[in-house]
């Protein structure tokens, strides 16, 4: 997969090192950068330009690349890119990081972001998770499609722990994806079961997430309401 990111501060090195260390190519694209940052990651390919200019995202080379990562910490900057990527060059998936939460509702399919994320909102979601149990915690949402991505640990008094996945009866438009459990991932098969203390991962929808917490932990106060 051939990956270019705008934005070659902290945030976009690392990604750009995770990228790199599963076999993808990588272009980083930044006016600032200098030869110190590209002489930290020589396997990654550098493009000294400004990212939010049409001609600089055709310098890189946007038409036949598979995703846009819009790292900046400039929020004006992420939006003008993931809409110039969808809209000029037809990149099929888009990236955006959130630098100021009050900003989030810019990053949908009108701006041409396919995945937003806000960095205070996904520490907001691992404090929660450290200290709930049977609370729902709203990992990011997918702009497309108007899903979501959400985690619960399943309490030991669940009325469907012990049970297999087959049994459960989940609301419309809510698929189960992942089990993890004592530090293991589970692609889940019917047969499989789910134990109290598993960390439960879903697709669904914010209309559903209310009744899903509900199913799996009954008297769970409902938290949409908190965000």
């Amino acid at each position: 997969m051939r990956v270019v990111i705008a934005g070659a501060g902290s945030v976009g090195r690392s990604i750009a090192r995770e990228l790199l260390h599963n076999g993808h190519q990588v272009l980083l694209v930044d006016k600032d950068a200098d030869d110190v940052q590209s002489r930290r990651m020589p396997e990654a390919s550098w493009l000294l330009a400004d990212a939010c200019e049409i001609s600089a995202l055709r310098e890189a080379g946007l038409a036949d690349c598979d995703t846009v990562v819009a790292a900046t910490g400039d929020d004006k900057a992420n939006l003008v890119v993931s809409l110039l990527a969808k809209t000029e060059f037809g990149v099929p998936r888009t990236v955006a990081r959130v630098n100021n939460p009050r900003n989030e509702w810019l990053f949908d399919e009108a701006w041409g972001v396919d995945v937003a994320v806000s960095t205070p909102r996904l520490m907001t979601a691992l404090v929660e998770e450290a200290v709930s149990v049977g609370d729902l915690v709203r990992i990011f949402q997918f702009q497309q499609g108007n899903a979501t991505m959400v985690e619960l640990t399943l309490p030991i008094e669940s009325p469907y722990a012990g049970h297999r996945v087959g049994d459960l009866e989940l609301p419309p438009e809510c698929v189960l994806v992942a089990i993890l459990r004592e530090d293991k991932a589970i692609a889940p098969t019917r047969d499989d079961s789910i134990e109290g203390g598993d960390e439960l991962l879903f697709v669904s929808t914010p209309e559903t997430e209310d009744a899903l917490e509900q199913m799996l932990s009954p008297g769970q106060r409902p938290t949409r309401g908190r965000e």
